[in-house]
């Protein structure tokens, strides 16, 4: 093999070029690509972050799920304590009103039961002094025989 000029001229020129590709060409490569390295890791780092996110926001979900599940339940629970109060609150009511309305028809009873008596002492009074009249044979003055009625009745 024979070393000629023009060996030593394309040796010469390969040098060159490899020295104005690493003075000016491979500089902005590496760092475009140290650019593009770093957008990647930084997108590698926002997904792994939103998938984090993503994980505790379902965690967080599910959790306001379940309380709001339990606050639900609390709920229908003391809305149904509630309609037992207001069920015994309502029997209990009516069963004063039931005893009131009870104790007003015993008193209207009682007072028809007194009407009733001093109607009959009266005729029972009546009775008797017409009894007595027709006894005795003698006819008595209205003022004499109110004034018998009345002693009789005090007396019965």
């Amino acid at each position: 093999m024979e070393i000629n000029a023009t060996l030593i001229g394309q040796l010469i020129t390969f040098a060159i070029l490899v020295w104005f590709i690493m003075k000016y060409v491979w500089p902005p490569i590496t760092k475009a690509m140290a650019e593009r390295e770093k957008k990647i890791a930084a997108g590698l780092e926002a997904a792994d972050r939103s998938q984090r996110e993503l994980e505790h926001a379902e965690h967080k979900a599910l959790s306001i799920i379940r309380e709001a599940k339990l606050e639900a339940s609390h709920i229908v629970e003391q809305a149904h304590k509630r309609f037992a109060q207001i069920v015994d609150e309502a029997k209990e009511s009516a069963r004063i009103e039931g005893e009131r309305i009870l104790g007003l028809a015993q008193d209207e009873i009682a007072r028809e039961v007194h009407q009733a008596k001093e109607a009959l002492r009266k005729q029972l009074a009546t009775l008797a002094v017409a009894g007595a009249e027709k006894i005795i044979k003698r006819n008595l003055d209205a003022s004499a025989q109110t004034a018998l009625l009345d002693e009789i009745v005090s007396e019965i």
